[in-house]
């Protein structure tokens, strides 16, 4: 059983800084982060494959950066955070040869005022 666990998340001031993690199981090739507030649907941030593409979401790539360690793990920086980027923060896991796609339980990321 695949398992991606997420680490990093946590309570920030307005302008703060924070990091993610993630460590899967296995190997993948594209591997990256999503984020959901309640009622809302769930928006890329950014995705790495171990080949090199990089995909960010609208309006991320200004403050965040996504990198990879290996085939098994996924970090985002995340600078000059602000309210609106309080969220659950979920990664995701993709393997091109079998389509499986996976997720994180998501790790909480509140940025107050």
């Amino acid at each position: 059983q695949v398992q991606l666990v997420e680490s990093g998340g946590g309570l920030v001031q307005n302008g703060e800084s924070l990091n993610l993690s993630c460590a899967a199981t296995g190997d993948f090739d594209i591997m990256g982060w999503y984020r959901q507030v309640p009622g809302k649907q769930r928006e890329l941030v950014a995705t790495k494959s171990v080949y090199g593409k990089t995909d960010y979401g609208k309006s991320m790539q200004d403050r965040f950066t996504v990198s990879r360690g290996g085939a098994r793990t996924v970090y985002l920086e995340m600078k000059s955070l602000r309210i609106d980027d309080t969220a659950v923060y979920f990664c995701n896991a993709h393997q091109l040869f079998t389509s499986n796609v996976y997720w994180g339980q998501g790790t909480q990321v509140a940025v107050l005022p």
